[in-house]
């Protein structure tokens, strides 16, 4: 198995990627791990770490600010292009999305975020940014691909999904919602249990909950915030630990040909480790396929 990480990415970069492939190694990671990035900047950080990797040399590096799909073309020996390229070979990729291709029948991609439920139960929010402006056909492709993420990954046998909504009534919310809503009731590949509230996020209603990404995202960056506030107060209560981001490492994207994680710009290497091993389980699991329609 060979698992991509993109070493320039980050604004911690390349220093807690190694840290992380360090940690991942010293908890008996066998994944090959390709380390594409500037080779200068990486190389003298690797000796005496563990593991099996190699470098791939990307001199080049898009900067937080430049736009991203004129980057990637103007700047193709950057960590991201030459990771894309290894990804067709057989390499996966740590990092960004920006050019990657839908499996067939996916109309769009999504990017998903683990949702700590109050009582240790574990569920799933999507979309949380990929797509701001979505289509009902979106919202239902997404509560498939959130099902089989569920299922496969989280380890949830039957997930019960959720239409993130103002009410519970079926008529309740803008027309996204109302014209979803007959369409995930309609879906047989999902266990759909009608509309959810925003007081329903966090507590065990249900184990997929489906939005467009505009809301997801504000959710997300919300309950970001929470582990910022606990620990800033000091807080012990383990609950509020599952906010924090490094616990999950990354988003994975879902409804694209082989896995790809993508990773917040302050990781360190507690979420790089993390990041490997999600992308490890999602190759087992095979999940990607599993989500043709």
């Amino acid at each position: 198995m060979k698992i991509g990480i993109d070493m320039m990415g980050g604004d911690f970069a390349p220093l807690e990627a190694v840290h992380g492939i360090r940690q991942y190694a010293g908890e008996g990671g066998t994944a090959h791990l390709v380390l594409v990035g500037d080779e200068g900047q990486v190389a003298p950080l690797l000796p005496g770490v563990p593991g099996s990797y190699e470098i791939v040399h990307a001199p080049e590096t898009i900067g937080m600010h430049e736009h991203p799909t004129r980057a990637l073309k103007e700047k193709p020996r950057s960590s991201i292009s030459v990771g894309f390229h290894l990804l067709a070979t057989g390499a996966m990729l740590v990092g960004s999305l920006y050019s990657l291709k839908p499996l067939e029948g996916i109309l769009r991609p999504t990017i998903s975020t683990i949702i700590p439920k109050e009582g240790g139960g574990t569920g799933l929010l999507l979309d949380v940014g990929l797509n701001s402006d979505c289509k009902p056909e979106h919202l239902n492709q997404f509560a498939t691909m959130g099902t089989v993420y569920a299922r496969e990954v989280l380890g949830i046998a039957t997930p019960r999904v959720a239409l993130l909504n103002i009410g519970e009534e079926e008529g309740k919310g803008n027309l996204l919602a109302q014209a979803a809503y007959p369409l995930l009731r309609e879906n047989a590949s999902i266990h759909f249990i009608g509309n959810a509230e925003g007081r329903d996020i966090l507590l065990d209603k249900a184990d997929v909950l489906i939005c467009d990404g505009f809301t997801g995202n504000i959710i997300l960056k919300l309950a970001e915030s929470l582990h910022g506030i606990a620990a800033r107060n000091a807080s012990d209560n383990p609950y509020f630990e599952r906010f924090n981001f490094e616990e999950y490492g990354g988003t994975p994207v879902l409804g694209i040909a082989k896995p790809v994680i993508i990773g917040h710009g302050i990781s360190k290497g507690r979420a790089f480790k993390n990041m490997i091993l999600l992308a490890q389980k999602m190759i087992y699991t095979e999940v990607m396929q599993k989500m043709k329609v």
